[in-house]
């Protein structure tokens, strides 16, 4: 059987694990957007607060994947509660990251100026600084997504939901039968994902940017 054989008889189990795949990274690296913008929003304002929280989403992210899945089998088991607590730790650290540089790289002079005008520092957040930034934020959005939907493949390791069994069963019977099909399929369907939300997010960013700030 060769690979596009395999993609047709095997074509609702693909599809169905696809959509498991895209449905988990989309609601991890959601949440990792709240948790990451509330802790920029939090800590930018102090540079010793912001180097701690980056920092700190820093060694988290350099955690081996498979020991942190390994980690969280203890408490949460198998299955999507650990698969989706590790995607979502390991998509903070370029939105936190981001959050932080894209605040902190407003021009200080328009936030002096809206002050001076007599806006409240929330209406220069939500009507200043955060549609300034937004750009920023929207690239460790992109970079933790396309984190997410690689490592996102490893939660098969604990029995998570998506397209690494392909890839992991795949391995595991190499030298059987479409063992190569298996773990291709899988790869190549990650790829695709991974373009096709790249795109989505280079949308989102033409339409939500300021035509000021993408000038």
């Amino acid at each position: 059987m060769n690979f596009w054989e395999y993609l047709g008889s095997r074509r609702e189990r693909l599809q169905f694990e696809t959509w498991q795949h895209a449905s988990m990274v989309f609601q991890c690296v959601l949440a990792a957007l709240v948790l990451g913008l509330l802790i920029g929003l939090a800590v930018y304002r102090s540079g010793r607060l912001s180097a701690l929280a980056t920092s700190t989403a820093g060694v988290v992210f350099t955690v081996p994947s498979l020991a942190l899945l390994g980690l969280l089998i203890t408490p949460l088991g198998l299955g999507v509660a650990p698969s989706v607590v590790a995607l979502t730790l390991y998509s903070l650290l370029p939105i936190v990251r981001n959050t932080i540089v894209g605040l902190t790289g407003v021009d200080r002079t328009l936030v002096d100026a809206a002050r001076g005008i007599g806006m409240t520092r929330t209406a220069i957040l939500l009507r200043i600084e955060l549609p300034l930034a937004w750009p920023v934020i929207l690239t460790g959005v992109r970079v933790s997504t396309q984190l997410a939907m690689g490592i996102g493949a490893i939660a098969a390791y604990v029995s998570g939901p998506g397209l690494g069994e392909q890839i992991f069963s795949g391995l595991a019977r190499l030298g059987g039968a479409n063992a190569i099909n298996m773990t291709l399929a899988g790869t190549v369907l990650i790829i695709v994902l991974a373009l096709l939300f790249d795109g989505c997010f280079v949308l989102i960013g033409r339409l939500t940017t300021p035509r000021g700030v993408r000038v």
